[in-house]
């Protein structure tokens, strides 16, 4: 099940982004953020919250902004998901393109953009620079009209 989410929100989305990703966006971040025009937040529950997907929409195109699932319930579709309803929803506004960053070494990740037709269009080196390793950043495109 999948709801929008407001600035009310934010707490809840920062810890869970806490326990999805190395560094993590805090409360603060995740408040401001939903108070920009074109961001919105898609919330998974299953049956409490475990996911959601944070995109910004300007004028005909989109980005993906982060997207986190809970670790303990990985695995059993619930980004495949939160994906697909973005970009139903980004179709639904005439959203023409969406794009995304994703580390290199998200192995995950990377499956799941593939499968859902998003496409390599460029690599940045080194991006991550908080992250063991140094990853690149995978810049990926899917085009929706």
């Amino acid at each position: 099940m999948t709801r929008l989410g407001g600035p009310d929100d934010a707490a809840a989305l920062a810890t869970i982004h806490a326990a999805a990703f190395p560094s993590p966006w805090g409360e603060s971040a995740f408040a401001t953020l939903l108070s920009q025009a074109g961001v919105s937040a898609i919330l998974a529950s299953a049956p409490t919250l475990a996911g959601f997907v944070l995109t910004r929409a300007v004028i005909d195109e989109a980005e993906i902004l982060t997207l986190a699932v809970l670790p303990a319930v990985r695995q059993r579709g619930i980004g495949h998901a939160l994906m697909r309803e973005a970009l139903r929803r980004m179709g639904a506004t005439h959203i023409g393109r969406c794009f995304l960053e994703v580390a290199a070494d998200n192995v995950a990740a990377l499956a799941l953009y593939r499968q859902l037709g998003f496409e390599t269009t460029a690599t940045r080196t080194g991006y991550y620079q908080s992250r063991a390793g140094v990853p690149d950043a995978i810049v990926m495109e899917k085009r929706l009209a």
